[in-house]
């Protein structure tokens, strides 16, 4: 009983020792550790997806003044599992003159890539898969991929309103992900580390003496706070700035051909970047797992739930938005990303990097 007691305390503080104390090789224990990581992380991130569209739907039906699901399970909670077994059970039906292989990879592709940036998001201190020192740069790079998964379904389909969708995909990528990139070079320069967990921590009694916990506060940081906020609605294109799916236009946009399990990946690796950037909204500019006052009474409840809160509060902003803004035009959403967002992004880099010469190294060049 102690051996197995001594081995989950080591587990959670070095997973790869714990296992080697128990008489297996560097490579295998390293092996084992990171699938028990990985499956630590994805199984529950899936019942999260199952219960953020049930809430996504019981927001919605609140604002508009209805019940929303409250047949299947006590209050409706068991709605999304419901809706997960119809699809699972239907055909998959491929258009006859599709790409078959591109058709099915497609939806593989946007829930992998949805899945690969949780590697790097610390949860905790220490909590985190993989703590490389450009967390970062993956989660920009790898976020980014997300795209060819629509593009490639618009293109598989063979039909012309997944190909309009998969070029708007496209553009609206693009136009998002260059005022993201410099609203994020702000965040580093103030925190001096691409590693997301050195990031949590630099924001750690940032502002009014100590007292508050967050780049949020900042007032320099706080715009940069909201065009991320908008920024990353648009990159997983949310209303008002869902024109890649836009149903009034494109019926369901690269989704339009699709049935069974492969539409269902495309709404778990949609509803999967949804609460990734919730994550990153509370990480990069409101203290992660940090309380929001730096008192100390406050960091006995666990960092865990502080950042699941912060989460859950960015995930109603995004519901609450979806439910009363009315869709942006095609040509007003390129305006906002290349005429507002960058000019204003690229603005705060500059005036940033003056503010932090002078006020940090006394404007040594």
């Amino acid at each position: 009983m102690s051996g197995f007691l001594n081995f989950w305390g080591t587990f959670f503080h070095s997973p790869t020792r714990a296992f080697m104390s128990q008489g297996l090789s560097h490579e295998w224990a390293w092996f084992w550790s990171m699938l028990i990581g990985v499956l630590i992380i994805a199984l529950p991130l899936m019942l999260a997806v199952a219960m953020i569209i049930y809430a996504d739907r019981k927001i919605w039906a609140a604002i508009a003044l209805r019940r929303g699901p409250n047949v299947v399970g006590p209050w409706g909670l068991l709605q999304s599992f419901a809706d997960g077994l119809k699809v699972f059970l239907k055909e998959t039906i491929i258009p006859t003159g599709a790409n078959r292989g591109l058709f099915l990879i497609a939806p593989i592709v946007t829930f992998t890539t949805a899945l690969m940036v949780w590697a790097v998001i610390p949860f905790d201190y220490g909590v985190v898969l993989a703590n490389i020192n450009v967390g970062l740069l993956y989660v920009l790079a790898a976020s980014s991929l997300g795209v060819y998964g629509v593009i490639v379904a618009g293109w598989a389909s063979n039909s012309k309103y997944p190909f309009f969708s998969a070029l708007r995909a496209a553009a609206q990528m693009v136009s998002y992900e260059v005022s993201i990139g410099f609203v994020l070079i702000c965040v580093v320069l103030y925190a001096n580390s691409f590693n997301l967990t050195d990031i949590v921590m630099a924001q750690q009694g940032h502002k009014l003496f100590g007292l508050l916990n967050g780049y949020g506060f900042n007032p320099l940081l706080f715009p940069m706070a909201i065009v991320f906020l908008i920024s990353s609605m648009a990159e997983t294109f949310r209303t008002p700035f869902d024109l890649v799916e836009a149903e009034s236009e494109l019926v369901a946009g690269h989704q339009t051909e699709y049935s069974s399990m492969s539409f269902a990946l495309f709404w778990l690796g949609e509803y999967g970047n949804v609460i990734l950037m919730c994550a990153l909204n509370a990480l990069l500019f409101w203290g992660g797992w940090l309380p929001p006052v730096n008192w100390a009474p406050l960091y006995w409840i666990p960092g865990i739930l502080w950042l699941f809160a912060k989460m859950a509060f960015f995930f109603f902003v995004f519901s609450w938005v979806k439910a009363t803004v009315p869709r942006y035009r095609y040509d007003q959403l390129m305006r906002l990303g290349w005429k507002i967002f960058l000019p204003l992004s690229i603005l705060f880099v500059v005036v940033i990097s003056g503010w932090l010469m002078f006020s940090r190294y006394g404007g040594a060049a």
